[in-house]
């Protein structure tokens, strides 16, 4: 498959830290271009959570975007959606019992045995990082670099995405480290709230 190059990770906890309303910015998303969209929600799925990813569901189809779910084949199945595993998920050979035939189904590696490892399993794309230090995940992995990234994108033929610690000053950095999509999650939110503003000026920049 080839992935946009531009991938907002929708993280619910990073958006209401931010004051903003996990539906109304993923609508502002969609509204400004992005084509694909991951819903991340880490806690508890509660009903305002799965209300959520409903009425994000309905807007990413009619936008003519691809969802992705973040952890949940049973969602990604109930939704039509793609699947991003990580390494503590299922793997993505037993996510595919799962989910239907046709789901992309990509999958996190943080290192080279990992890489390598995913590089056998059923998946669309992989995840590499994080490539830079990131701020929205507990206990992250050793970050990864650009060195070590150029040379790990040799490993898999797989469409890679990184991921961790991206911003509009690194992510053509990651680009010519031979990373195929830059996934990002903390840089969708600017400080004065106008988040559709912010997804044009990244998709200005990857408009490769």
């Amino acid at each position: 498959m080839k992935i946009p190059a531009f991938y907002p990770i929708l993280d619910t906890e990073v958006a209401m830290r931010r004051g903003i309303d996990p539906v109304k910015a993923a609508r502002q998303i969609l509204d400004a271009g992005a084509r694909i969209l991951q819903y991340r929600h880490k806690a508890f799925l509660s009903r305002e959570a799965f209300s959520w990813l409903e009425n994000i569901a309905v807007l990413t189809q009619a936008a003519g975007a691809i969802l992705v779910v973040n952890d949940r084949a049973d969602l990604a199945k109930m939704f039509n959606a793609a699947l991003h595993l990580g390494q503590d998920d299922l793997l993505p050979s037993i996510a595919r019992r799962v989910v239907r035939p046709d789901t992309i189904v990509g999958f996190s590696t943080h290192n080279e045995a990992q890489l390598r490892a995913a590089s056998e399993e059923p998946t669309d794309y992989l995840a590499l990082g994080p490539l830079f230090g990131t701020a929205t995940k507990e206990n992250p992995d050793p970050t990864v670099g650009l060195d070590d990234f150029r040379r790990l994108r040799s490993l898999s033929n797989r469409p890679l995405v990184a991921i961790g610690g991206i911003t509009r000053a690194n992510a053509m950095q990651a680009i010519d480290a031979g990373a195929d999509s830059v996934a990002v999650i903390s840089d969708l939110f600017p400080e004065d709230g106008n988040v559709g503003s912010r997804i044009r000026e990244w998709l200005r920049l990857l408009s490769l």
